[in-house]
């Protein structure tokens, strides 16, 4: 065993350590993350003037090759290539894009990210609360899916989406279809959907399973973002394999 993975064991070994004699209930969210980034196992929030929190392979943004000091405007284009992905905040929002995909983001005058594109490929987004009137929409190339704050995984291909809430509130339409609409509320990836793009009225949005993400990624994103996730795991992030 190498020494990284030596000391990932032995972080590992040492919280679960700590959770067994201190009790779970008996921990506090402050007191567990303070824990948690004690033992190096969480990224820290990223701060102003950063967006790349991981890039991989070759990724454009507004046409030019990304390097990790690339600024990601809320209204960028970002594409991927064959064994590349990215991981990235906007504002209040954070992204992981997959290998061969592409999406478009856009924003409002308070350059406020209000929508992204995925014209192809796979994201995984983690979205800020929206107050008042703010809203976001991801669009697929099937599917709408009108967003609060929540965290969801997209996949979209010309024939259907895929489309997992993994927490929270959307509303989730066929791109296609306006009467094949589900408001969909969940806490852990419990309405799992493909949107079709053709089919009976009212039926373009069927149940699918859970496919090609984790909680691990998820925790990851909302640490990039200083948010909490609404369930937990004992995973080093270090480890993390991104390559579903």
């Amino acid at each position: 065993m190498d020494s990284f993975n030596k000391t990932s064991m032995v972080r590992r070994q040492l919280l679960k350590k700590l959770i067994a004699v201190a009790g779970v209930g008996s921990l506090s969210n402050m007191a567990f993350s303070q824990i948690v980034y004690a033992l190096g196992k969480v990224p820290k929030p990223m701060g102003e003037g950063e967006s790349i929190f991981r890039l991989k392979g070759k990724v454009r943004v507004n046409g030019e090759l990304a390097s990790e000091k690339t600024i990601v405007p809320a209204n960028a284009v970002i594409e991927t290539s064959e064994n590349s992905e990215l991981i990235f905040v906007v504002g209040k929002d954070a992204h992981l894009l997959r290998e061969n995909s592409e999406v478009i983001l856009s924003a409002d005058a308070q350059q406020l990210e209000t929508g992204a594109q995925l014209l192809k490929g796979k994201l995984m987004s983690v979205f800020g609360k929206r107050e008042g009137a703010e809203k976001h929409t991801t669009t697929t190339t099937t599917a709408t899916i009108g967003i609060r704050g929540t965290a969801v995984y997209a996949e979209s291909e010309l024939d259907k989406s895929y489309v997992c809430t993994c927490y929270g509130k959307v509303d989730l339409t066929a791109s296609e279809d306006a009467t094949s609409f589900e408001a969909i509320r969940t806490t852990h990836h419990d309405s799992p959907r493909f949107v079709l793009a053709n089919g009976e009225k009212g039926q373009l949005i069927q149940p699918a399973p859970m496919l090609n993400h984790g909680d691990d990624e998820i925790m990851l994103i909302n640490a990039i973002l200083g948010l909490p996730t609404p369930f937990s795991a004992l995973n080093d992030y270090s480890d993390i394999d991104l390559n579903y």
